[in-house]
């Protein structure tokens, strides 16, 4: 309220710039039938209606209402709301239309908190609103998600008996549709005795915005069968609602029939919706066909193919938009860094660094901020992470949680602790953060900090442990090899276990072949999770390590009797901008040749150092040289000597696998970056091993 009460006394002293001007200038006298048009005629121009205003001034006809009224409207609608509400002040009039005419300009201004202000005294001063103060005054509330001051507003509104006007109802849906209330917003609908389209795009709009979207698309088509013709906000509200490619064309005909389709906002929307629905063509299609596209439209198909998993797409159109000086906004930034991620390119990230850095996002700079720290942790590069993280003017919980959480993924149990106590500090941990916090002791190894954090969930926070933080305990305690203490954990959950706590288990399992308990966790999980292939893999490999070949080929048969289906690993590696990807056996790329060559010399050089082949990773009934062989040619070796034959001798090597890099792969790596002296930083589907003189981050625990 103070800092209202600040903002009312300041904007009096710009009503003294406009008498300042009245006396320095020397205008014409104006007549008052001209009074009016002339103020009118000032269109956009400030400068224009300034001097209008002086020539009023001058005449003496400032001293009129219905002018002064006027001219405050105008000043409002060319966003110069202190002039405006100077004016207003010093006129101590109650005239109802000049109070609404200043709360509009407020509304209109996005200067809500000040509308609901100027209605509160407009009411202590005994002026009664009408039809025309309540909408801009609900919205207001609406905007403010001000839920407690809304009811109140609508108490008035029956109090003046102003409850069955459609405007003020429609206000009303939306209000309480924002305030995430929507049984009130649905009641309010219900009850009013006549509705028009707006009605029906308010409460499809609040169905969308509370997740109500099947009935907010069921609403829509109730709207067409009672004979409304659908709005462009009623079309737009029902195509967020859609998820599928039957609802998607149905919609689409309702806007080729109402002649819609070459409504630039309806294309950009339906564009959206298409990418929404996995056709990626047809939205695609639908977006080359509009003319004239605004950020909105540029941004709207940026975001659907990064959504997509289509990085290089979405990368594209930022190119081709910014070729046509239209520079990105927050959210546009928000899909890049999506878009970035999916590809882990640190060189992408570094542009992305740049581009930021050269723009303005006021109150969105958090957010934006905290995407850049979470995709620099994904692109490998904690040090620029940090840096980016100790700069930031503000920080909220998501922006903590990011940068612990990529402690974790890299190996660095021990930082994130410490930043998670300085957190504590300033910002009360949430559910996310301790998922955060477990999962980098669990990497790290970190038992005993492990249960404390545990522990001290409920009991210095009251936050509830979730299924997701008992899947991070039993993670722990399974890579520690504490299997009896991890399956304790399990039976006193107060919830059952879920896909993600089974998981944690087998996984353990695999690290410590116990065959036994891994049959336990793999028939919960072919229950609960029975279409991951992971599952069955991991399954197949401890039958195989243990030498239970009959128990391996049950698996086997199994998946291929549930078209279960392994996914292919693969290695991606940037040189020059540009993404290599490499499968195992790769022989498509130009350098073949002297890939396979240097790989051969590279693999003699770590065998003196001390390497020796584990052949337990090729689960193949072939000869022990042909499983040499095998592991020679595994996709992380082919991308490493690749990196090592084109990256220059400083650089960090720097190579993504979709899937847990290979064991031999990882031993190998180690020796390899011994004997080239290279840094080699591999992210693989679960965590970050960062490879130098010898040794991993991960200490061999992972």
């Amino acid at each position: 309220m103070k800092k209202a009460n600040d903002w009312f006394r300041r904007v009096y002293r710009g009503f003294c710039c406009v008498c300042a001007e009245a006396k320095t200038q020397t205008p014409t006298l104006i007549e008052a039938d001209v009074c009016i048009s002339l103020i009118k005629q000032c269109g956009t121009s400030l400068h224009s209606l300034k001097s209008a205003h002086a020539s009023i001034l001058k005449s003496y006809l400032h001293h009129n209402l219905h002018f002064l009224t006027n001219l405050i409207a105008q000043y409002a609608s060319l966003g110069s709301i202190s002039y405006a509400y100077s004016l207003f002040s010093s006129t101590p009039s109650t005239d109802l239309f000049l109070w609404n005419v200043m709360i509009r300009g407020f509304v209109d201004n996005s200067h809500y908190h000040h509308a609901v202000l100027l209605y509160q005294q407009m009411l202590k001063l005994g002026i009664q609103p009408d039809h025309f103060t309540f909408p801009f005054v609900i919205k207001a509330c609406g905007c403010l998600r001000h839920f407690e001051f809304g009811v109140r507003v609508h108490r008035d509104v029956v109090k003046f008996g102003y409850q069955s006007h459609v405007f003020i109802s429609n206000s009303l849906i939306t209000m309480y549709g924002k305030c995430e209330h929507y049984k009130l917003a649905r009641q309010e609908f219900d009850e009013m005795p006549e509705r028009n389209v707006v009605s029906w795009s308010a409460i499809i709009g609040a169905c969308l915005q509370n997740d109500h979207c099947e009935e907010g698309f069921s609403l829509f088509w109730k709207m067409l069968s009672e004979g409304f013709r659908p709005s462009r906000g009623a079309i737009l509200n029902a195509m967020a609602c859609v998820h599928s490619d039957e609802e998607a064309d149905d919609v689409y005909r309702v806007v080729v029939d109402n002649g819609l389709d070459f409504d630039q906002s309806v294309q950009s929307a339906a564009a959206g919706m298409y990418a929404r629905c996995g056709r990626m063509e047809v939205a695609r299609k639908l977006f080359d066909g509009i003319m004239n596209k605004d950020l909105v439209t540029w941004a709207t198909m940026i975001e659907a193919f990064a959504k997509a998993d289509l990085p290089f797409e979405a990368l594209c159109l930022l190119n081709q938009m910014m070729l046509q000086e239209i520079f990105p906004d927050a959210i546009t930034l928000l899909s890049m860094i999506r878009a970035c991620s999916i590809l882990a390119s640190f060189q992408l990230a570094r542009a992305v660094h740049g581009i930021i850095t050269c723009s303005f996002f006021y109150n969105q700079a958090l957010v934006v901020e905290t995407a850049l720290v979470d995709l620099y942790v994904k692109c490998g590069s904690l040090a620029y992470a940090r840096k980016v993280f100790d700069r930031m003017q503000e920080r909220n919980i998501i922006t903590w949680s990011a940068m612990i959480s990529g402690y974790g993924m890299h190996g660095w149990g021990r930082e994130a602790l410490n930043l998670f106590d300085q957190m504590k500090a300033s910002v009360k941990p949430d559910h996310i953060t301790f998922v955060s916090i477990l999962s980098a002791c669990s990497h790290s190894g970190l038992v005993a900090e492990g249960w404390e954090c545990f522990n001290s969930m409920a009991r210095d926070f009251g936050v509830t442990p979730r299924p997701e933080h008992y899947a991070c305990m039993v993670d722990l305690l399974g890579r520690a090899g504490k299997l009896d203490e991890a399956c304790d954990i399990i039976e006193r959950m107060p919830m059952s276990p879920n896909a993600a706590v089974w998981g944690a288990l087998l996984g353990a399992c695999r690290i410590h072949l116990n065959v036994d308990l891994a049959g336990i966790a793999a028939r919960a999980l072919f229950d609960l999770d029975a279409g991951n292939p992971g599952r069955y893999v991991i399954l197949y490999n401890i039958y195989a390590f243990a030498g239970k070949r009959k128990e391996a080929d049950t698996i086997r048969n199994l998946m291929k009797y549930r078209g279960v289906k392994k996914i292919a690993g693969y290695t991606v590696i940037e040189i020059k901008n540009k993404l290599y990807t490499f499968v195992a056996g790769d022989i498509s790329h130009p350098q073949t040749e002297l890939i396979y060559s240097e790989l051969e010399r590279l693999m003699d050089r770590i065998r003196l150092e001390g390497y020796s082949p584990d052949i337990n990773f090729v689960l193949h009934d072939v000869e022990e040289e042909t499983k040499e062989n095998m592991l020679f040619l595994h996709s992380e070796k082919l991308a490493i000597v690749f990196g090592l034959l084109n990256l220059g001798p400083e650089s960090v090597i720097r190579i993504r696998k979709n899937l847990r890099v290979c064991g031999d792969c990882h031993t190998a790596t180690k020796f390899i970056s011994k004997v080239t002296g290279r840094e080699i930083v591999v992210r693989d589907a679960h965590r970050f091993h960062h490879f130098k003189d010898g040794a991993c981050s991960c200490g061999d625990y992972w």
